[in-house]
């Protein structure tokens, strides 16, 4: 039975989101969300990514970011999966509750329930690319494996 998730509120796979408040230490620095992380990373190696992983919420970074799309690095669409999976890993790894979360879906397909988003998500229509639901799956079976 898939597992569906999107509001940060909805217990118990709220933590799914990348607006969920669970932080972590990426690249040196500590991070609020992987939200805050995802959109910086558009602008590395510039002003903008340090003002967006200072903004008080996730839904500051993901606007801030939103105004900025004129200054998106070039290779954002090539690099932008691989960013993901490994904000994702990072902040499961760093939250041992929300790990415990993830590793209790066993096999569950897991679904970014948006219905806005077609690509990180599964979209107004369920026909979306659901990469953020991916991208947990394959977290989640490396973080099953032995270490």
């Amino acid at each position: 039975m898939p597992v569906y998730f999107y509001d940060v509120y909805e217990n118990p796979y709220g933590c799914f989101t990348n607006f969920s408040r669970h932080g972590c230490e990426l690249d040196g620095d500590w991070w609020l969300t992987s939200e805050h992380y995802f959109q910086a990373q558009k602008f590395i190696g510039t002003p903008h990514a340090e003002q967006i992983r200072k903004l008080p919420t996730p839904r500051d970074a993901f606007n801030t970011a939103q105004t900025l799309k004129p200054f998106v690095r070039s290779d954002w669409l090539k690099a932008r999966d691989d960013v993901m999976r490994k904000a994702v890993l990072r902040k499961f790894e760093f939250n041992p509750g929300i790990k415990a979360v993830l590793l209790a879906t066993g096999d569950a397909l897991l679904v970014e329930n948006s219905p806005v988003d077609n690509y990180w998500g599964c979209g107004a229509d369920g026909k979306g690319q659901n990469r953020l639901g991916q991208i947990l799956m394959e977290v989640r079976d490396q973080l099953h494996q032995p270490v």
